[in-house]
């Protein structure tokens, strides 16, 4: 059929064969009066779409077309939405609806919805479309307008797709955590998530230090806004950093190797460890005396909020932060490459694909 009553996307079809993509048609949600229509430009490869393709955060409703880093140009929009117009240069992240009604939602925090549906692989109900969300491995997404975004002109589009998920789920916790000048802020793990934790915490104005167990990013680290690196594979490495940081951004996808009492020993008095990296196994089991020596705290969040996605944005436009990303054109083979590095860690430290107008040309 073909758009706007169909869309296509490159699909995975089963769990068991996560590297093997298939192009095919969809159905989108039903369009309603705050909806956008996007032509999809690019699109970020997060570890997200790895852990529900293989089945590392559980099962997964099959075709599925992964991808929440979405950037693109808007071609319709509902005749209630006042923040976007056709034309418009968009970015969408990994949250694509919410209530609007609850208190969350009503207090900026509509990223902890109770009702939230996620950009892919979620439930619509019957009065959208009793379709099952997908994302933008694809032609084109369907998007309510308080989950779209505008993008500044001087962000490449290649660049802005990573920031809509692992640029906010590093940010928001940053700002609301206070960091900025005269905090000492340690991020673990420079990978997709860390390098722009590194990157934000840095232009915030904080004394920022990385921590790996890869010495071989320490340059890449520094060249991104880190004071310091601190390899954790050597021994006793925490001893030298005993109450020094002020926050620490957890952004590892290895945290159950951890052993956290080591990495809680460096926070200062009442410092917290905060997690973004979901890995697929639990958290390493600690005590309740691990909290007592420096009164520190541990805790989560899940990406962030339409405002700060949009502090977020202004920050990178006008500081010119520049991630380090690295590019493959999207195709069956595209997307294998893509999840495959990713999986094998081999990405240094964000895929986007790109050259959709190959990939979809009759849109």
């Amino acid at each position: 059929m073909g758009y706007p009553d169909t869309f296509e996307g490159f699909m995975v079809q089963s769990q068991k064969n996560w590297q093997e993509f298939k192009k095919q048609e969809f159905k989108p949600k039903k369009f309603q009066d705050r909806d956008i229509d996007i032509e999809i430009e690019c699109c970020g490869v997060c570890g997200s779409d790895l852990h529900t393709i293989n089945g590392g955060w559980g099962e997964a409703p099959m075709p599925l077309c992964v991808g929440h880093e979405i950037i693109g140009k808007a071609v319709k929009v509902g005749d209630q939405v006042t923040t976007v117009k056709i034309g418009d240069r968009v970015g969408v992240g990994a949250q694509i609806w919410s209530c609007l009604e609850c208190k969350p939602c009503k207090t900026d925090n509509e990223n902890y919805c109770p009702n939230k549906i996620d950009t892919y692989g979620a439930p619509y109900p019957e009065e959208m479309g009793g379709v099952i969300a997908q994302g933008g491995y694809a032609s084109h997404i369907r998007a309510h307008e308080y989950f779209t975004f505008k993008i500044p002109d001087n962000i490449p589009s290649h660049e802005a797709a990573p920031m809509m998920c692992a640029g906010l789920t590093t940010y928001s916790p940053l700002l609301r955590a206070g960091i900025g000048p005269g905090k000492k802020v340690a991020i673990v793990g420079v990978g997709g998530l860390g390098h722009y934790a590194i990157l934000w915490a840095s232009a915030m104005g904080a004394e920022v230090y990385a921590l790996s167990h890869s010495p071989s990013k320490e340059s890449d680290a520094k060249k991104l806004g880190a004071k310091g690196f601190i390899s954790t594979g050597d021994k006793d490495w925490a001893k030298p950093w005993a109450f020094t940081f002020d926050f620490m951004l957890n952004t590892a996808d290895a945290t159950h190797e951890f052993d956290l009492p080591t990495y809680m020993s460096t926070l200062s008095v009442n410092g917290e460890m905060h997690h973004v990296g979901l890995p697929d196994e639990p958290l390493p089991q600690i005590s309740a005396q691990t909290f007592a020596p420096n009164g520190c705290k541990m805790g989560g969040s899940h990406i962030g909020s339409r405002p700060e996605m949009f502090q977020m944005l202004k920050l990178a436009s006008e500081k010119g932060l520049k991630p380090i990303i690295e590019t493959i054109s999207i195709s069956e083979a595209g997307c294998k490459e893509a999840v495959t590095g990713v999986a094998d860690n081999r990405v240094r430290y964000r895929y986007t694909l790109v050259d959709f107008d190959q990939a979809f040309p009759n849109r």
